[in-house]
């Protein structure tokens, strides 16, 4: 709490210190509300198919609700942000919406009324968006269904109700213009660059933030925080215990299943089902930027990988511990052997088959790895279940059936029996966290 109010004390200064900034944006008039005939076609599929890299339903689409209607809760440090309704009803969408208007909204954070808009909306990397591009977006959202849905009221921290204070944060974060490529990179890699940066908006979860909440340009794809999960590196830093190869990244962005990798989980559910309605093509740029980004492995990430699939090709209760550090108490550690013994080696130690009923090996698993244990306290307490009526492998949930004594000892002992790495502080506190969020 300390830090977020310091945070918004910060805020609040710099916007007092920038009034030259807050000068308001004048609305943009209202326009008839071009219909499906407008557009053609091909254009509609090409925006389409952005939409699906942006990931617009993650944000915009309730769970079983109307498409691009809004209404999705958003959790930031600074409070629950809601998203807006983005089809063309005249009332409570985009309808009336200029082109001019839905360009400036995405580039510049102002809504067509004037008001500014909060960064959960990631204009600052939708700016670097092409005009072909953003026109194509423009015609998708124009030929969606019109639904009537107001977006619930925002909760914040005061005082950020007041929304001319994102002046300030615009003055020092958004940094319009187009994304500038790679000198020397082929245009497979710019495009990737270009998709990542821009519409795909990766470094939004994938990078950690300052108190301000804006991305760490010195940490791009680094790893960040979001929605409660850790977020892994997606540069040299990245966490995975076998490397990614881009075709094998491809394959996971459009399937969330690959060979020798854990399983989609958490918010990465959604974008998964994105891209698998994307274009292929900017699919597999998106994966060999990100593998190229990620860069050969070293000898370090190399003997990683060895001694990961050295302990997965036995039980794991039979795997020789190999973590730095001191030890966790012996019996925490029994006990968490105990656990996974009754609840875990069943499906894990089999490793991931043709079977349903088969799981992969927990020394592949990117969860061990993380410099926190969140994403395993989570995935072993709320499984992982594909989305509604989508078909998906599973993983039942453990929530009512181990304590909290019990899931600490489970992820104390799968982070030393699977892993090389030092101990996780604050197991027990990540636990409890886990136990005590609404759903």
């Amino acid at each position: 709490m300390p830090a977020r109010w310091t945070a918004l004390v910060a805020l609040a200064v710099l916007g007092l210190l920038g009034c030259s900034a807050l000068v308001a944006q004048p609305p943009i008039e209202r326009v008839a509300t071009p219909g499906p005939q407008a557009f053609d076609r091909a254009l509609v599929r090409r925006g389409e198919q952005l939409a699906a890299v942006g990931d617009c339903t993650g944000c915009h689409t309730v769970r079983g609700g109307p498409a691009y209607a809004g209404g999705v809760p958003l959790q930031t440090p600074f409070g629950t942000i809601h998203g807006t309704n983005i089809t063309p009803d005249e009332q409570t969408g985009l309808g009336g919406w200029s082109e001019e208007a839905f360009r400036r909204a995405m580039r510049q954070g102002v809504s067509r009324d004037g008001h500014l808009l909060y960064p959960a909306f990631p204009y600052n990397h939708f700016t670097h968006l092409t005009d072909e591009d953003l026109h194509a977006l423009y015609a998708f959202v124009m030929t969606r269904d019109a639904v009537r849905q107001p977006a619930p009221a925002n909760r914040l921290m005061f005082p950020l109700q007041f929304r001319p204070l994102l002046a300030a944060w615009n003055t020092l974060y958004l940094k319009e213009g187009p994304v500038a490529p790679a000198a020397g990179q082929p245009p497979d890699y710019n495009h990737g660059l270009y998709l990542v940066d821009a519409l795909g908006h990766c470094a939004a979860c994938h990078s950690p933030r300052n108190r301000l909440g804006a991305e760490k340009d010195d940490a791009d794809l680094a790893g960040g925080d979001a929605e409660g999960w850790h977020a892994s590196a997606l540069n040299a830093g990245s966490e995975s215990p076998v490397p990614w190869t881009a075709d094998a990244l491809a394959a996971y962005l459009r399937s969330g299943l690959v060979d020798g990798h854990a399983m989609t989980a958490g918010p990465m559910h959604g974008v998964v089902a994105s891209l698998a309605r994307a274009d292929p093509a900017d699919v597999q740029a998106i994966a060999g930027y990100i593998a190229a980004r990620m860069g050969p492995p070293d000898a370090t990430r190399q003997a990683r990988a060895e001694a990961a699939r050295r302990k997965a090709a036995q039980p794991l209760a039979a795997a020789q511990p190999t973590a730095r550090g001191a030890a966790p108490d012996a019996a925490v550690l029994a006990l968490g052997a105990s656990v996974y013994q009754g609840s875990c080696a069943g499906c894990h130690d089999q490793g991931r088959g043709p079977s349903s009923d088969s799981a992969l090996q927990m020394p592949l698993a990117i969860a061990l790895f993380l410099p926190e244990p969140s994403n395993l306290v989570r995935i072993v307490r709320e499984g992982i279940q594909p989305l509604p009526g989508q078909p998906g492998r599973w993983m039942p949930p453990f929530a009512g059936s181990l304590s909290d004594e019990q899931l600490t000892a489970l992820v104390t002992w799968l982070r030393h029996q699977g892993t090389d790495l030092p101990p996780w502080n604050e197991v027990a506190q990540a636990v409890k966290a886990a136990g005590t969020e609404a759903p």
